[in-house]
């Protein structure tokens, strides 16, 4: 017995992937949207969302994921707990791609692809244990609960020159952790943070520890990586700002992805250099990574994967 050949498969289910099913599903589409292992993306490791239209009094992220999910499931939205491992996407118009979770096969005649970005972190075991009551690598996200407080940025590249300056018109104070002597980032986002009065740049720093109580940051341990000195800093928030890796690996050599790994969409859509195969979300978007960006993605790609569809007929 064949598989049967479904007409929209969503691979991740963060604010892209279940707008673009809530798009998907209305025009009866019948997409099947795989959550992979982190089922709501993102969005579940943050306490308060303040930004996202329509929350007057805010939202948590997992509560707003499971309000996505039932809205997506309200059209008829088959969403399936389970990690898309491997991919055979066809290179023809009208082909059919196939997608593996585990041994079952699923083939689909149009695919859109919202496996996000993950926050490259340090690794230390503080960073889960303050996840949420401190940590974060969303300055633009969580930057607002900081106004007035003293916070760290740890990071010498261009993201982290941004999130500082940023974080600076919120925050009394932001100092800036280095782990060299000098940023690997733009001169002209270092002349921005050389010209930021309330910014303080500690180079050959790095962030080894952070204590508090409740969950709640109140101090840095940081490391003089030349002397060896230990001290701390007193702050309330502390932003990881190294970086995103894209969820893109099992995709790798059959979409074009740039060289970091992001997925390349054509300007003013979501197509991907296959056709049938579109990109939505942080997957696809290295500059703005906000649920409300993703989620105006993810209808682009609905409405992209469904008139690929009409043109087929």
């Amino acid at each position: 017995m064949e598989n049967t050949i479904e007409q929209c498969v969503i691979v991740g289910s963060g604010p892209a992937g279940f707008t673009a099913a809530i798009y998907a599903a209305r025009a009866d589409l019948k997409p099947k949207l795989y959550t992979g292992l982190e089922p709501g993306g993102q969005l579940t490791t943050t306490t308060e969302v303040d930004n996202f239209p329509g929350y007057p009094d805010g939202v948590t992220g997992p509560e707003m994921m499971l309000q996505l999910q039932k809205q997506a499931e309200r059209f008829d939205t088959k969403v399936h707990y389970e990690m898309i491992t491997k991919v055979e996407f066809s290179t023809e118009v009208g082909g059919i791609h196939k997608l593996y979770a585990g041994n079952k096969e699923i083939q689909a005649r149009t695919v859109i692809i919202s496996t996000g970005a993950t926050a490259k972190y340090l690794g230390l075991d503080d960073e889960k244990k303050y996840a949420g009551g401190g940590v974060s690598a969303c300055a633009t996200c969580d930057g607002f609960f900081y106004k007035g407080k003293e916070v760290i940025v740890v990071g010498g590249g261009d993201t982290a020159a941004e999130e500082a300056t940023y974080l600076a018109k919120l925050a009394s104070k932001v100092t800036m952790l280095v782990r060299k002597g000098e940023f690997r980032a733009s001169k002209a986002m270092v002349h921005r943070v050389e010209n930021t009065s309330n910014l303080v740049v500690k180079y050959f720093h790095e962030l080894v520890g952070i204590e508090g109580e409740n969950s709640l940051v109140e101090k840095a341990i940081v490391l003089n990586n030349q002397t060896g000195e230990k001290s701390e800093i007193p702050v309330h928030g502390i932003f990881i700002a190294i970086g995103h890796k894209p969820n893109t690996e099992i995709f790798k050599g059959q979409i074009t992805v740039d060289a970091n790994g992001y997925i390349l969409t054509e300007k003013g859509s979501t197509r991907t250099n296959l056709p049938g195969v579109f990109a939505a979300g942080d997957v696809q978007d290295h500059i703005y990574r906000q649920a409300i960006t993703a989620a105006g993605s993810g209808c682009m790609a609905a409405m992209d994967a469904e008139k690929y569809l009409a043109e087929l007929e």
